[in-house]
């Protein structure tokens, strides 16, 4: 059963364990890389911190409290991750024009999922979009967006999501974002 709980200063060994641990194939994760920085930065501010200098960011942040993030645990052991926060929170989206804003309403976002390899396709992803949902609400947001990979879209984008994912969690597709979907949830 997926356990999901925030992730917070606690249980930063479990969300450095989870972005760096190799694949099935030995590789290194994306995550590794990105430290869920991506919509954070713009411009070259994300190159120049890749790695150690994201990583140092997402632990500072965690630490402080000022992330909104989830982690999903299969038995004790972290495997999925989540990031949502206030859409003014996010600079590359405060200045995106494919994904510029749909109306004035202060939606919250939802703009990262990291799932372990060999945990995917074992519905992670959907647990955290739920609780996302959950958080979100709590937090006095009235709607949840998120931007949406299509399907058959390259695997870089599926960070976001894939559009069939949020459909089926009761999200309307509002408008189109460049290759993504903007998609909305009532809260």
């Amino acid at each position: 059963m997926i356990d999901i709980r925030p992730a917070t200063a606690a249980a930063w060994d479990d969300v450095a364990d989870l972005f760096t641990r190799p694949g099935p194939r030995g590789g290194t994760p994306i995550a590794g890389q990105c430290w869920c920085q991506y919509w954070l930065t713009r411009g070259n501010a994300y190159w120049e911190g890749a790695g150690e200098g994201n990583r140092a960011a997402l632990e500072r942040q965690l630490r402080s409290g000022e992330a909104h993030a989830l982690l999903a645990f299969d038995g004790g052991v972290a495997v999925g991750w989540s990031r949502l926060g206030p859409r003014t929170s996010f600079e590359r989206l405060a200045h995106s024009r494919t994904l510029a804003p749909v109306d004035d309403l202060p939606v919250w976002s939802v703009v990262c999922f990291y799932v372990d390899p060999r945990a995917k396709r074992q519905g992670v992803a959907s647990a955290l979009l739920d609780a996302a949902v959950e958080l979100a609400g709590e937090h006095g947001a009235p709607a949840l967006e998120a931007y949406a990979a299509r399907p058959h879209h390259p695997n870089i984008d599926s960070y976001t999501g894939y559009l069939p994912m949020f459909l089926t969690a009761g999200f309307e597709h509002v408008r189109d974002g460049g290759r993504r979907a903007i998609v909305r949830r009532a809260l």
